[in-house]
């Protein structure tokens, strides 16, 4: 497996991969590919940063970080994918390591990341768990009524 900064040509795979994730919506699927357009063109400039998980050629995941504004060594994990009949495969961790190895490398202190209470995220929360992230918020009906907004960190 290799990952590596992203490049124009992973464009169209990110868009097909992103379209086989079942807990997307459509709006947030916009919004992904928005944040993946900005970082082809100008990942460390326009504060979104991605890295892509390939496998034979095939591009099998995605993670999308960047500083958050007006703080000091604090990044956001904006979003982590991997290709469905991918899992279960550690892809999602491997790419998450190498996230943290480059934010290691630039003096990070802290990583958050937001997320839905949806029954259909407990996969995603216990993969969280499991990488060491805290839950420090929650604040219920966020999104839409029953669907709360989870805040969580991961100290480094």
């Amino acid at each position: 497996m290799t990952i590596r900064p992203v490049r124009p040509d992973d464009r169209e795979p990110l868009d097909r991969l992103l379209h086989r994730i079942e807990n997307f919506t459509p709006e947030e699927v916009g919004v992904a590919l928005k944040l993946i357009d900005l970082a082809i063109r100008d990942p460390r400039g326009s504060g979104y940063e991605v890295l892509v998980a390939l496998e034979d050629g095939t591009l099998l995941g995605y993670v999308c970080y960047g500083p958050t504004p007006l703080t000091d060594g604090t990044f956001d994990l904006y979003w982590i994918a991997v290709d469905p009949d991918a899992r279960g495969r550690v892809l999602g961790r491997r790419l998450h390591d190498a996230m943290l190895a480059d934010l290691r490398g630039r003096g990070a202190r802290l990583v958050r990341l937001e997320t839905s209470s949806q029954d259909s995220y407990d996969g995603t929360m216990r993969f969280y768990d499991a990488l060491g992230y805290e839950v420090v918020s929650r604040v219920r009906d966020f999104y839409r009524p029953g669907d709360d907004l989870y805040t969580l960190f991961l100290r480094l």
